[in-house]
Protein backbone atom coordinates (compact mmCIF):
# COMPACT_ATOMS: atom_id res chain seq x y z
CA UNK A 1 0.00 0.00 0.00
CA UNK A 2 1.54 3.40 -0.97
CA UNK A 3 2.08 6.07 1.63
CA UNK A 4 -1.18 7.89 2.29
CA UNK A 5 -1.36 11.66 1.82
CA UNK A 6 -1.85 13.76 4.95
CA UNK A 7 -5.50 14.06 6.03
CA UNK A 8 -7.45 17.08 4.83
CA UNK A 9 -7.52 19.53 7.74
CA UNK A 10 -10.77 21.19 6.65
CA UNK A 11 -12.59 17.94 7.40
CA UNK A 12 -12.72 18.93 11.08
CA UNK A 13 -14.61 22.13 10.23
CA UNK A 14 -16.95 20.24 7.92
CA UNK A 15 -17.82 17.80 10.72
CA UNK A 16 -18.60 20.74 13.01
CA UNK A 17 -20.89 22.24 10.37
CA UNK A 18 -22.71 18.96 9.85
CA UNK A 19 -23.16 18.52 13.60
CA UNK A 20 -24.60 22.03 13.81
CA UNK A 21 -26.92 21.29 10.90
CA UNK A 22 -28.41 18.14 12.43
CA UNK A 23 -28.53 19.43 16.01
CA UNK A 24 -30.24 22.62 14.79
CA UNK A 25 -32.85 20.57 12.94
CA UNK A 26 -33.43 18.40 15.99
CA UNK A 27 -33.97 21.49 18.15
CA UNK A 28 -36.30 23.08 15.58
CA UNK A 29 -38.40 19.91 15.40
CA UNK A 30 -38.67 19.68 19.18
CA UNK A 31 -39.44 23.36 19.76
CA UNK A 32 -41.61 23.95 16.68
CA UNK A 33 -39.59 26.96 15.53
CA UNK A 34 -38.44 27.45 12.89
CA UNK A 35 -40.69 25.11 10.98
CA UNK A 36 -38.96 22.13 9.34
CA UNK A 37 -39.18 21.55 5.59
CA UNK A 38 -37.96 18.33 4.04
CA UNK A 39 -36.39 18.94 0.63
CA UNK A 40 -35.00 16.77 -2.14
CA UNK A 41 -31.28 17.30 -2.63
CA UNK A 42 -31.67 19.16 -5.91
CA UNK A 43 -35.03 20.67 -5.07
CA UNK A 44 -36.04 24.28 -4.37
CA UNK A 45 -33.87 24.73 -1.27
CA UNK A 46 -33.35 28.43 -1.94
CA UNK A 47 -37.09 29.11 -1.74
CA UNK A 48 -37.36 27.20 1.55
CA UNK A 49 -34.48 29.07 3.17
CA UNK A 50 -35.94 32.36 1.98
CA UNK A 51 -39.23 31.42 3.66
CA UNK A 52 -37.44 30.87 6.97
CA UNK A 53 -37.57 27.07 7.18
CA UNK A 54 -34.99 24.79 8.74
CA UNK A 55 -34.25 22.57 5.74
CA UNK A 56 -33.65 18.81 6.02
CA UNK A 57 -32.46 16.56 3.19
CA UNK A 58 -33.50 12.91 3.64
CA UNK A 59 -31.22 11.83 0.78
CA UNK A 60 -28.31 12.90 2.96
CA UNK A 61 -29.73 10.66 5.68
CA UNK A 62 -30.03 7.88 3.10
CA UNK A 63 -26.35 8.26 2.25
CA UNK A 64 -25.47 8.13 5.97
CA UNK A 65 -27.43 4.89 6.27
CA UNK A 66 -25.39 3.53 3.39
CA UNK A 67 -22.02 4.77 4.61
CA UNK A 68 -22.60 3.34 8.11
CA UNK A 69 -23.81 0.06 6.53
CA UNK A 70 -27.08 0.26 8.47
CA UNK A 71 -29.01 0.31 5.19
CA UNK A 72 -28.75 -3.40 4.43
CA UNK A 73 -30.14 -4.22 7.90
CA UNK A 74 -33.20 -1.96 7.65
CA UNK A 75 -34.20 -2.27 3.98
CA UNK A 76 -36.09 -5.54 4.62
CA UNK A 77 -38.36 -3.69 7.07
CA UNK A 78 -39.49 -1.35 4.29
CA UNK A 79 -39.87 -4.31 1.92
CA UNK A 80 -42.15 -5.99 4.48
CA UNK A 81 -44.25 -2.81 4.57
CA UNK A 82 -44.84 -3.06 0.82
CA UNK A 83 -41.94 -1.10 -0.67
CA UNK A 84 -40.35 -3.13 -3.46
CA UNK A 85 -36.71 -4.23 -3.20
CA UNK A 86 -36.32 -2.93 -6.77
CA UNK A 87 -36.99 0.73 -5.95
CA UNK A 88 -34.53 3.35 -4.64
CA UNK A 89 -32.55 1.95 -1.71
CA UNK A 90 -32.28 5.47 -0.23
CA UNK A 91 -36.06 5.32 0.06
CA UNK A 92 -36.24 1.78 1.44
CA UNK A 93 -33.32 2.31 3.82
CA UNK A 94 -34.78 5.56 5.16
CA UNK A 95 -38.33 4.25 5.54
CA UNK A 96 -37.06 0.98 6.99
CA UNK A 97 -34.92 2.81 9.55
CA UNK A 98 -37.87 5.01 10.52
CA UNK A 99 -40.15 2.00 10.97
CA UNK A 100 -37.50 0.28 13.11
CA UNK A 101 -36.89 3.46 15.12
CA UNK A 102 -33.16 3.68 14.36
CA UNK A 103 -30.89 6.27 12.75
CA UNK A 104 -27.12 6.81 12.39
CA UNK A 105 -27.74 10.29 13.84
CA UNK A 106 -27.99 8.68 17.29
CA UNK A 107 -24.41 7.47 17.40
CA UNK A 108 -23.06 10.52 15.58
CA UNK A 109 -24.91 13.29 17.43
CA UNK A 110 -27.07 11.74 20.14
CA UNK A 111 -30.23 12.46 18.12
CA UNK A 112 -33.04 9.95 18.66
CA UNK A 113 -34.89 10.33 15.36
CA UNK A 114 -35.05 12.27 12.12
CA UNK A 115 -36.75 15.68 12.44
CA UNK A 116 -40.52 15.62 11.98
CA UNK A 117 -41.51 17.53 8.86
CA UNK A 118 -43.97 20.41 8.92
CA UNK A 119 -44.03 20.30 5.11
CA UNK A 120 -42.41 18.06 2.50
CA UNK A 121 -41.20 19.62 -0.76
CA UNK A 122 -39.95 17.47 -3.65
CA UNK A 123 -38.61 17.94 -7.14
CA UNK A 124 -38.87 14.98 -9.52
CA UNK A 125 -35.93 16.15 -11.66
CA UNK A 126 -34.09 13.24 -10.03
CA UNK A 127 -36.75 10.52 -10.24
CA UNK A 128 -40.35 9.75 -9.26
CA UNK A 129 -39.18 7.83 -6.16
CA UNK A 130 -38.63 11.06 -4.21
CA UNK A 131 -42.33 11.92 -4.41
CA UNK A 132 -43.36 8.45 -3.22
CA UNK A 133 -40.72 8.63 -0.48
CA UNK A 134 -42.03 11.95 0.83
CA UNK A 135 -45.62 10.74 0.50
CA UNK A 136 -44.93 8.04 3.11
CA UNK A 137 -44.09 10.70 5.70
CA UNK A 138 -46.90 13.02 4.60
CA UNK A 139 -49.37 10.23 5.33
CA UNK A 140 -47.66 9.19 8.55
CA UNK A 141 -47.56 12.70 10.04
CA UNK A 142 -50.60 14.11 8.20
CA UNK A 143 -48.62 17.11 6.95
CA UNK A 144 -48.68 18.88 3.56
CA UNK A 145 -46.66 17.59 0.62
CA UNK A 146 -46.03 19.86 -2.37
CA UNK A 147 -43.55 19.80 -5.19
CA UNK A 148 -42.38 20.27 -8.72
CA UNK A 149 -42.85 17.66 -11.43
CA UNK A 150 -39.97 18.25 -13.75
CA UNK A 151 -39.19 17.63 -17.40
CA UNK A 152 -36.79 14.78 -18.13
CA UNK A 153 -34.77 13.51 -21.08
CA UNK A 154 -33.94 17.04 -22.16
CA UNK A 155 -31.47 17.99 -24.85
CA UNK A 156 -31.68 21.77 -24.99
CA UNK A 157 -33.40 23.40 -22.02
CA UNK A 158 -35.98 25.62 -23.68
CA UNK A 159 -37.89 28.66 -22.47
CA UNK A 160 -41.19 26.79 -22.13
CA UNK A 161 -39.52 24.20 -19.88
CA UNK A 162 -38.23 27.00 -17.66
CA UNK A 163 -41.57 28.83 -17.62
CA UNK A 164 -43.37 25.68 -16.50
CA UNK A 165 -41.02 25.10 -13.57
CA UNK A 166 -41.16 28.79 -12.58
CA UNK A 167 -44.96 28.55 -12.41
CA UNK A 168 -44.68 25.43 -10.25
CA UNK A 169 -42.22 27.13 -7.91
CA UNK A 170 -44.59 30.05 -7.46
CA UNK A 171 -47.48 27.68 -6.80
CA UNK A 172 -45.59 26.41 -3.74
CA UNK A 173 -45.61 29.80 -2.03
CA UNK A 174 -49.15 29.87 -0.53
CA UNK A 175 -48.59 26.54 1.23
CA UNK A 176 -45.11 27.57 2.39
CA UNK A 177 -46.46 30.87 3.74
CA UNK A 178 -49.21 29.09 5.65
CA UNK A 179 -46.91 26.48 7.19
CA UNK A 180 -44.01 28.81 8.00
CA UNK A 181 -46.12 31.76 9.17
CA UNK A 182 -43.88 34.02 7.07
CA UNK A 183 -44.75 36.10 4.02
CA UNK A 184 -42.72 35.53 0.88
CA UNK A 185 -40.01 38.18 0.47
CA UNK A 186 -38.40 38.48 -2.97
CA UNK A 187 -35.32 40.22 -1.58
CA UNK A 188 -34.70 37.32 0.81
CA UNK A 189 -34.94 34.91 -2.12
CA UNK A 190 -32.48 37.01 -4.11
CA UNK A 191 -30.00 36.85 -1.23
CA UNK A 192 -30.41 33.10 -0.83
CA UNK A 193 -29.88 32.52 -4.56
CA UNK A 194 -26.79 34.75 -4.41
CA UNK A 195 -25.33 32.66 -1.59
CA UNK A 196 -26.11 29.45 -3.47
CA UNK A 197 -24.32 30.88 -6.51
CA UNK A 198 -21.29 31.77 -4.39
CA UNK A 199 -21.30 28.24 -2.99
CA UNK A 200 -21.55 26.64 -6.41
CA UNK A 201 -18.71 28.75 -7.83
CA UNK A 202 -16.43 27.56 -5.06
CA UNK A 203 -17.55 23.93 -5.26
CA UNK A 204 -16.89 23.95 -9.01
CA UNK A 205 -13.39 25.25 -8.35
CA UNK A 206 -12.80 22.50 -5.76
CA UNK A 207 -13.75 19.87 -8.35
CA UNK A 208 -11.75 21.51 -11.12
CA UNK A 209 -8.57 21.42 -9.03
CA UNK A 210 -8.52 17.68 -9.72
CA UNK A 211 -7.56 18.53 -13.32
CA UNK A 212 -4.04 19.08 -11.92
CA UNK A 213 -1.54 16.26 -12.19
CA UNK A 214 -1.15 14.81 -9.64
CA UNK A 215 -4.64 15.50 -8.35
CA UNK A 216 -4.88 16.91 -4.80
CA UNK A 217 -8.28 15.21 -4.28
CA UNK A 218 -10.22 12.29 -5.68
CA UNK A 219 -13.87 11.40 -6.17
CA UNK A 220 -13.78 9.66 -2.79
CA UNK A 221 -12.74 12.93 -1.12
CA UNK A 222 -15.37 14.81 -3.11
CA UNK A 223 -18.18 12.56 -1.83
CA UNK A 224 -17.27 13.67 1.70
CA UNK A 225 -16.61 17.35 1.09
CA UNK A 226 -19.70 17.89 -1.07
CA UNK A 227 -21.84 17.78 2.10
CA UNK A 228 -21.98 21.58 2.65
CA UNK A 229 -22.93 22.11 -1.02
CA UNK A 230 -25.82 19.70 -0.51
CA UNK A 231 -27.23 20.67 2.90
CA UNK A 232 -25.95 24.21 3.49
CA UNK A 233 -26.17 25.90 0.10
CA UNK A 234 -28.07 29.15 0.36
CA UNK A 235 -26.37 29.82 3.71
CA UNK A 236 -23.14 31.77 4.33
CA UNK A 237 -21.58 28.81 6.17
CA UNK A 238 -21.20 26.86 2.92
CA UNK A 239 -19.38 29.74 1.21
CA UNK A 240 -17.03 30.14 4.16
CA UNK A 241 -16.30 26.41 4.25
CA UNK A 242 -15.28 26.20 0.61
CA UNK A 243 -13.02 29.24 1.00
CA UNK A 244 -11.27 27.28 3.76
CA UNK A 245 -11.05 24.08 1.71
CA UNK A 246 -9.81 25.88 -1.40
CA UNK A 247 -7.02 27.58 0.51
CA UNK A 248 -5.89 24.19 1.81
CA UNK A 249 -6.06 22.59 -1.67
CA UNK A 250 -4.10 25.47 -3.21
CA UNK A 251 -1.39 24.86 -0.62
CA UNK A 252 -1.40 21.11 -1.36
CA UNK A 253 -0.90 21.83 -5.05
CA UNK A 254 1.95 24.22 -4.24
CA UNK A 255 3.53 21.52 -2.04
CA UNK A 256 3.05 18.79 -4.65
CA UNK A 257 0.81 16.67 -2.42
CA UNK A 258 -0.91 13.90 -4.39
CA UNK A 259 -4.19 12.33 -3.30
CA UNK A 260 -2.86 9.11 -4.89
CA UNK A 261 0.93 8.98 -4.42
CA UNK A 262 2.63 7.86 -7.62
CA UNK A 263 -0.52 8.57 -9.66
CA UNK A 264 -0.38 6.72 -13.01
CA UNK A 265 -3.99 6.42 -14.17
CA UNK A 266 -6.76 9.01 -14.22
CA UNK A 267 -10.35 7.79 -14.09
CA UNK A 268 -13.91 9.13 -14.25
CA UNK A 269 -16.72 7.76 -12.05
CA UNK A 270 -20.14 7.74 -13.68
CA UNK A 271 -23.16 7.03 -11.46
CA UNK A 272 -23.91 6.84 -7.76
CA UNK A 273 -21.30 6.03 -5.10
CA UNK A 274 -21.33 2.64 -3.38
CA UNK A 275 -21.66 4.32 0.01
CA UNK A 276 -20.82 1.32 2.15
CA UNK A 277 -17.65 0.52 0.18
CA UNK A 278 -16.06 3.92 -0.43
CA UNK A 279 -13.01 3.14 1.69
CA UNK A 280 -12.46 -0.26 0.09
CA UNK A 281 -12.72 1.12 -3.44
CA UNK A 282 -10.53 4.11 -2.62
CA UNK A 283 -7.80 1.91 -1.12
CA UNK A 284 -7.95 -0.58 -3.97
CA UNK A 285 -7.58 2.09 -6.64
CA UNK A 286 -4.90 3.98 -4.71
CA UNK A 287 -2.87 0.76 -4.49
CA UNK A 288 -3.15 0.51 -8.28
CA UNK A 289 -2.02 4.15 -8.52
CA UNK A 290 -5.34 5.06 -10.12
CA UNK A 291 -6.96 8.40 -9.23
CA UNK A 292 -10.68 8.94 -9.83
CA UNK A 293 -10.41 12.63 -10.64
CA UNK A 294 -13.94 13.50 -11.78
CA UNK A 295 -17.54 12.32 -11.61
CA UNK A 296 -20.96 13.37 -12.76
CA UNK A 297 -22.40 12.63 -9.30
CA UNK A 298 -20.38 15.22 -7.39
CA UNK A 299 -20.90 17.70 -10.23
CA UNK A 300 -24.64 17.54 -9.51
CA UNK A 301 -24.22 20.46 -7.09
CA UNK A 302 -22.75 22.81 -9.69
CA UNK A 303 -25.55 25.25 -10.53
CA UNK A 304 -24.06 27.72 -12.99
CA UNK A 305 -27.43 29.24 -13.90
CA UNK A 306 -28.17 30.77 -10.47
CA UNK A 307 -28.62 34.54 -10.77
CA UNK A 308 -30.07 36.66 -7.97
CA UNK A 309 -31.26 39.25 -10.50
CA UNK A 310 -33.88 36.76 -11.73
CA UNK A 311 -34.17 34.22 -8.93
CA UNK A 312 -37.17 32.22 -10.12
CA UNK A 313 -36.07 31.77 -13.71
CA UNK A 314 -32.47 31.07 -12.76
CA UNK A 315 -33.51 28.48 -10.14
CA UNK A 316 -35.74 26.77 -12.69
CA UNK A 317 -32.99 26.73 -15.29
CA UNK A 318 -30.38 25.50 -12.80
CA UNK A 319 -32.56 22.60 -11.71
CA UNK A 320 -33.40 21.72 -15.34
CA UNK A 321 -29.77 21.71 -16.49
CA UNK A 322 -28.82 18.82 -14.21
CA UNK A 323 -26.99 15.95 -15.88
CA UNK A 324 -29.52 13.42 -14.58
CA UNK A 325 -32.45 15.00 -16.47
CA UNK A 326 -30.70 15.35 -19.84
CA UNK A 327 -30.77 13.07 -22.88
CA UNK A 328 -27.97 10.66 -23.76
CA UNK A 329 -26.51 12.87 -26.47
CA UNK A 330 -26.05 15.69 -23.98
CA UNK A 331 -24.65 13.31 -21.34
CA UNK A 332 -22.04 11.91 -23.72
CA UNK A 333 -20.91 15.41 -24.74
CA UNK A 334 -20.67 16.36 -21.07
CA UNK A 335 -18.56 13.34 -20.14
CA UNK A 336 -16.37 13.93 -23.20
CA UNK A 337 -15.62 17.50 -22.05
CA UNK A 338 -14.61 16.44 -18.55
CA UNK A 339 -12.61 13.47 -19.84
CA UNK A 340 -10.59 15.71 -22.14
CA UNK A 341 -10.01 18.44 -19.59
CA UNK A 342 -8.98 16.06 -16.81
CA UNK A 343 -6.79 13.76 -18.88
CA UNK A 344 -9.00 10.74 -18.14
CA UNK A 345 -8.16 7.40 -19.77
CA UNK A 346 -10.86 5.21 -18.24
CA UNK A 347 -14.49 5.51 -17.11
CA UNK A 348 -16.07 3.38 -14.37
CA UNK A 349 -19.84 3.07 -14.77
CA UNK A 350 -21.60 2.05 -11.57
CA UNK A 351 -24.75 0.12 -12.41
CA UNK A 352 -26.69 0.79 -9.21
CA UNK A 353 -29.38 -1.88 -9.15
CA UNK A 354 -32.04 0.26 -7.43
CA UNK A 355 -31.16 3.55 -9.15
CA UNK A 356 -31.94 3.24 -12.88
CA UNK A 357 -32.30 7.02 -13.18
CA UNK A 358 -28.64 7.56 -12.36
CA UNK A 359 -27.17 4.45 -13.98
CA UNK A 360 -26.17 5.34 -17.53
CA UNK A 361 -24.62 2.08 -18.68
CA UNK A 362 -27.80 0.21 -19.60
CA UNK A 363 -28.30 1.55 -23.13
CA UNK A 364 -24.78 1.06 -24.59
CA UNK A 365 -23.28 4.37 -23.49
CA UNK A 366 -20.02 2.71 -22.30
CA UNK A 367 -19.61 1.09 -25.70
CA UNK A 368 -20.23 4.36 -27.54
CA UNK A 369 -17.75 6.26 -25.37
CA UNK A 370 -15.13 3.54 -25.73
CA UNK A 371 -15.53 3.59 -29.51
CA UNK A 372 -15.76 7.35 -29.98
CA UNK A 373 -13.19 8.50 -27.42
CA UNK A 374 -10.78 5.58 -27.34
CA UNK A 375 -11.37 5.07 -23.62
CA UNK A 376 -11.30 2.00 -21.43
CA UNK A 377 -14.67 1.47 -19.72
CA UNK A 378 -15.81 -0.79 -16.91
CA UNK A 379 -19.30 -1.53 -15.61
CA UNK A 380 -19.26 -2.18 -11.86
CA UNK A 381 -22.42 -3.89 -10.64
CA UNK A 382 -23.72 -2.89 -7.23
CA UNK A 383 -25.99 -0.44 -5.50
CA UNK A 384 -25.85 2.85 -3.66
CA UNK A 385 -27.05 1.35 -0.34
CA UNK A 386 -27.97 -2.32 -0.55
CA UNK A 387 -24.69 -4.19 -0.08
CA UNK A 388 -26.39 -7.49 -0.82
CA UNK A 389 -26.19 -6.37 -4.44
CA UNK A 390 -22.43 -5.70 -4.34
CA UNK A 391 -19.64 -8.30 -4.40
CA UNK A 392 -16.33 -7.23 -2.87
CA UNK A 393 -14.43 -9.99 -4.66
CA UNK A 394 -16.03 -9.38 -8.04
CA UNK A 395 -15.37 -5.64 -7.76
CA UNK A 396 -11.74 -6.25 -6.81
CA UNK A 397 -11.20 -8.69 -9.69
CA UNK A 398 -12.88 -6.40 -12.23
CA UNK A 399 -11.02 -3.27 -11.11
CA UNK A 400 -7.64 -5.02 -11.15
CA UNK A 401 -8.30 -6.30 -14.68
CA UNK A 402 -9.45 -2.82 -15.72
CA UNK A 403 -6.24 -1.19 -14.51
CA UNK A 404 -4.16 -3.90 -16.19
CA UNK A 405 -5.98 -3.19 -19.45
CA UNK A 406 -5.10 0.51 -19.19
CA UNK A 407 -1.48 -0.42 -18.42
CA UNK A 408 -1.35 -2.47 -21.63
CA UNK A 409 -2.91 0.30 -23.70
CA UNK A 410 -0.45 2.83 -22.28
CA UNK A 411 2.57 0.61 -23.03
Amino acid sequence: MPDAPPPIKATKKMKELMAGHFLGLDQAAREGRPKVAWCTSVGPAELLHAMGFAVYYPENHGALLGATRMATEVIPTANAAGYSPDICSYLTADVGAFLKGVTPLTQAYGIATVPKADVLVFNTNQCRDVEDWFAFYARHWNVPIVGVRSHRGLGEVKSHHVADVVAQFKDLIPTLERVSGNKFDLDRLRETVRLSKECTLRWRRVLELASRTPSPMTFFDHTIHMAPAVVLRGLPEAVEYYDLLLAEMDQRIADGVAAVPGERHRLYWEGMPVWGRLRMLSDLLSEAKAAVVASTYCNSWIFDAFDERDPFESMARAYLELFIVRDDEYKERYIHQWVERFGVKGVIFHDAKTCPNNSNNRYAMPQRLARNLGLSTLVLNGDLNDLRLFSDEQAKTNLEAFVEQMEELAA
